[in-house]
């Protein structure tokens, strides 16, 4: 997907890079390691075929993220959690690959019905001990106050809009000037790092799943979601699991409720997996599980491949069926008729409600249906109909409605995007379609089991921010790109072209009103950056710079928008990994968590 790298350079950078160096905390950073093997969400290499082909299940059940591969020491500015390659060439690293199971594709009429004979209420078993731990190692206020929420899973990130920000996703918005603002002082200091969890050795965990509300920001960790204080890292709660968390809604309600699928039980050496089977609501506010519940098939439970959250509704989804459900009280509300001969591959939330509706029998030529329906019925407001052949398709925002496909499997590259379409939710009619090869803009999109797991994008404006593959910059070994902008009306480029400077990337994470909120990836001797774009004239407004200590850039740049869970609000940026794993050294340090704040 990235051009070859060119040779390093001569001469390596001093130790602790440019610029004043800031001291590592009691027991923090550290000297830099030897990343350890997989390390933080660590890229998988595509299945035979790419990621757009069907392939047998592997490891733990649907949907579960796969165990990453060992990999080579970064270099300078390099993320230690990518696939050996030579420091100054970055490139993207490939998704890593969420595995369907054949689909279970009955027979039968088609629509939808109330769930009752389908859905069986598991209560979910409540422990009281601790994984996390070691305490926070570098923890200042920075007194700021959050107004919006941003909220990631999976690898990727959330959707634009107040309630469902964040991440490296996009989204539909509105309003102009949008919440964030710039600080007095846009250099950050280190707020707070919370510990890897505990993982046996030989085992990985994952822990995908992080919001950010007024008042906590919360990330799984291992069969568990905690809730820390914004600014100090000081845990406010826990909400222990029984198993692994296996996919979590990036959109939270107006009250600060969100959903998340998880495992019924521990992996062990004999049982691997015990499938994901399990999805709840979450009170971010309280620090407590509403509900749990499983959906069966026959009197089978199913795994469920993905959960969302739209309105006041949790829908889950998979090949063998779904349910939706009220977030408050667990009623069932309806599921896909499992007498169908289509069925519900996924849902995305947000402003609306959208299935992915897979038709046709397995083996065959299928057909995509892009519905969006009501969330409290399930009736079906507007039908697409994708051309048949095309096997999996991403949501990449519900309002305005705007789908991602590799269509006849031709990016090439993994990244599951060879063509955008822009649809009007009203009538269910195509506004336009448009080609965004692989070879030249760089997102990404997992619609293979994750519907709305896309990355790297943001829709706002009526118009879809794509960053630009990477290309040389102007200086002796730099790298850089662009964010350009695509009308979702005309399927054009529209002009608008922000530069990530030479020796940086940039991608964007979300809208904030009118605004894109981007990341650029930094040089070797410097900091990361969050930056606001005009989203009419492409003006660049810095928002915040971290430090350049090449024990801090370290950290930083093994948690990167290509599959790392970042958010940005009020002033401060969470990054956070979606792996855990056993350190293979007793000196290594490895982070769940690292976020910052505006000095």
């Amino acid at each position: 997907m990235s051009q070859p790298p060119p040779p390093p350079p001569p001469n390596e950078p001093p130790k602790d890079g440019f610029g004043a160096p800031q001291d590592p905390p009691p027991g923090g950073f550290g000297a830099p390691q030897d990343p350890p093997p997989g390390g933080f969400g660590a890229p998988q290499a595509p299945p035979p075929g790419g990621f757009g082909a069907p392939q047998p299940p592997q490891g733990p059940g649907y949907g579960y993220p796969q165990t990453p591969p060992p990999q080579s020491p970064p270099g300078y500015g390099y993320p230690g959690q990518q696939p050996a390659q030579p420091p100054y060439g970055y490139g993207y690293p490939q998704q890593p690959p969420t595995y369907p199971m054949q689909p279970q594709v009955p027979q039968g009429g088609g629509g939808r019905k109330m769930s009752g004979q389908a859905v069986i209420i598991v209560a979910a078993v409540v422990a009281v001990a601790l994984i996390i731990g070691g305490g926070v190692l570098y923890a200042t206020s920075s007194g700021k106050d959050d107004n919006s929420k941003n909220n990631s899973s999976g690898t990727g990130g959330g959707t634009g809009g107040k309630k469902d920000n964040g991440g490296t996703g996009g989204g539909g918005t509105t309003g102009s000037n949008g919440e964030e603002k710039v600080p007095a002082d846009t250099s950050s200091k280190v707020l707070f790092q919370v510990p890897a969890p505990s993982v046996a050795a030989g085992n990985s965990a994952t822990t995908v799943g992080s919001w950010l509300t007024d008042k906590v920001y919360a990330k799984s960790g291992n069969a568990e979601v905690d809730g820390y204080d914004p600014d100090s890292g000081a845990k406010l709660w826990t909400i222990k699991l029984p198993g692994p968390v296996c996919s979590a809604s990036r959109h939270t309600t107006d009250s600060d409720r969100t959903a998340i699928v998880y495992e019924p039980a521990m992996p062990t050496k004999a049982q691997p997996s015990h499938g994901c089977s399990e999805v709840a609501a979450l009170d971010l506010a309280a620090g407590k599980e509403l509900w749990a519940k499983s959906v069966k098939s026959g009197d089978q439970k199913i795994s469920l491949d993905n959960v969302t959250v739209s309105g006041d509704t949790v829908a889950t989804g998979s090949t063998s069926g779904g349910a939706a459900f009220d977030i408050s009280t667990g009623k069932a509300l309806w599921s896909p008729k499992p007498t169908d001969s289509c069925y519900d591959a996924g849902y995305a939330g947000g402003a609306k409600l959208v299935a992915v509706r897979k038709c046709g029998a397995y083996g065959s030529t299928r057909q995509l249906h892009i519905q969006t329906i009501d969330p409290k019925s399930g009736k079906v407001i507007s039908e697409y109909k994708m051309s048949p052949g095309i096997e999996y398709a991403s949501v990449v925002s519900t309002d305005p409605l705007v789908v991602a496909a590799d269509v006849g499997d031709t990016a090439g590259d993994g990244s599951g995007i060879s063509d955008f379409f822009s649809i009007d939710n009203r009538t269910g009619q195509l506004r336009t379609r448009f080609s965004a090869p692989g070879k030249t803009y760089a997102a990404k999109c997992d619609g293979i089991s994750k519907t709305e797991a896309c990355m790297m994008l943001a829709v706002g404006n009526d118009k879809l921010y794509i960053p630009t593959e990477e290309h040389d910059g102007t200086g002796q070994y730099s790298r850089t790109n662009e964010i350009v902008a695509f009308d979702l009306g005309t399927g054009k480029l529209t002009g608008q072209r922000a530069n990530a400077g030479d020796g940086y990337t940039i991608s964007p994470l979300r809208m904030d009103g009118a605004r894109i909120l981007a990341y650029k990836r930094p040089p070797y001797d410097k900091g990361g950056q969050i930056v606001s774009i005009d989203g009419t004239t492409f003006k660049e407004t810095k928002l915040l710079e971290n430090p350049a200590t090449r024990s801090v850039r370290d950290a930083e740049t093994s948690m990167l928008p290509e599959y790392a869970e970042i958010l940005y609000g009020g002033g401060r940026l969470y990054m956070s990994a979606v792996y855990a794993h056993k350190p293979t050294g007793t000196d290594e340090k490895e982070y769940l968590a690292i976020a910052f704040g505006a000095r």
